[in-house]
Order: structure tokens, then sequence, then C-alpha cells
């Protein structure tokens, strides 16, 4: 197998979930002991979400980008980001790779392109909902992207950042995200995007009425079915 690494704690909580699901992957398509070569660097997410509110958009990337020129060092075949919003640095990341960096987007978005779905609606942070970054990764795989007014986007980061980031599931936040994702839905959303990699915690496919798709997971998938090859 082809070893992947992984840059994480953004947050610690779904970085865990990353580790179990590939490990998963690897048991379940060559089963007995078979587990996942991997090598992790975890940052301190207190220190990210800083760079992010403050705009230190380009420290931020040089930063990542310097983990991942070292995970390759250090014997990594592929580079998976285990996060959605920084994910906004990749052009910045992948230019100092001579390795393919896998990215979470387009993960998601085959996805949903092979179960024949075109309208989504996306939940996650409030860049990855506001800003073109993401929404136009989307919209190459000729995705039609619908996002949640203002007051809804403010409530879904707050959630993220100030309770799903520090391992806490509140039932007010997931009717709170029942609400928006049917608000979605009856704005002609086909399918949601769990589009945080924290929003698994919370809630899934039994808290709407259409298709979900876990960015989390599939990201985890995809990156387990390249170690396998």
């Amino acid at each position: 197998m082809r070893t992947i690494g992984l840059i994480g704690g953004m947050s610690w909580e779904s970085t865990a979930l990353y580790y179990k699901l590939i490990n998963e992957r690897v048991r379940d398509r060559l089963g007995k002991l078979h587990s996942a070569p991997l090598l992790l660097y975890s940052y301190d997410f207190q220190e990210i979400k800083q760079m992010q509110y403050a705009g230190r958009w380009q420290e931020a990337a040089s930063s990542l980008a310097e983990v991942a020129r070292r995970l390759e060092s250090a014997g990594a075949r592929a580079i998976v980001l285990c996060t959605n919003t920084m994910h906004k640095l990749a052009p910045e990341i992948t230019s100092k790779l001579t390795i393919p960096f896998i990215h979470i987007g387009d993960a998601t978005a085959e996805r949903i392109r092979a179960k024949g779905y075109r309208r989504v609606g996306l939940l996650g942070t409030k860049f990855t909902m506001e800003e073109d970054f993401y929404i136009e990764r989307l919209r190459a795989h000729d995705l039609d992207v619908l996002v949640p007014p203002a007051d809804a986007r403010a409530d879904v980061n707050r959630i993220i950042y100030d309770e799903l980031c520090l391992g806490v599931t509140a039932e007010p936040s997931r009717r709170r995200y029942q609400d928006v994702m049917a608000a979605l839905v009856a704005s002609g959303a086909e399918c949601i995007i769990l589009g945080c990699t924290e929003i698994t915690m919370l809630v899934g496919q039994g808290d709407t009425t259409v298709e979900t798709f876990d960015t989390t997971a599939i990201h985890a998938e995809t990156a387990a079915d390249f170690a396998i090859g």
C-alpha cells in the first residue's frame, strides 16, 4: 500500500474520524488485520482559527505548504488535508508538492455526479459557504450550489466552531441544522453536502428528506482507495 500523509487537527475531533474511516475502508477491502500506512501532522487548531478570523491566510498557507512538503519528504505518496475550509489554500499547498493532493471538493463532487444529482445544498463554515474557493470547485463539476441565507449561515458556522469542534452535540443545534436543510430542499436542493468535517457528528441521512453527502467519509474513503491502489 501507498502511504498517505494527513494534515489534521482542524479540528482533532474530525481528524480522529479520518483515522477510523480510512482504516475501516482498508480493512473492509483487504480483510484480515490490514490497516492503512499513514503519516499525520496535527495542528493546534486555536492557532489556525486565529489566522482564519484575522485574515492571515498567507501565513496559514506557508505553514500548511511546509507541513505538506515535510510529509512528502517523510514518505507520503499523497496528501490529504483533513478539513474543508483550509482547501481555500489548496493551490499554495500543491505548488510545493510533487505527489498528488486528494481534494475533498473533487472527491465529493464526483460522488454526487455519479448519483445523478446536479443541484446541491451546501453546509459548512462561513468561509466555505460564502467564498468562491469551494463553490467554484463544485461548479467545475457542473453542480449548481445553493447556500443558506445569512442568518442561517451564521448559526451553522457558530455551531461548528463553538460546539462541534469541542466535541459538543446539542439537540437544539441538531434541530437548527434540520431546519436549515429543510429550507435548502424547499429551495430546490436535490441533496445536501455536509461540507465541514465536523458536521457529520451532529446530523446525517436521517435528518433530511434528501440524500446527504458526508465529506469526511467520502474524503477518507478516497484516501484509502488511493493507498490500496
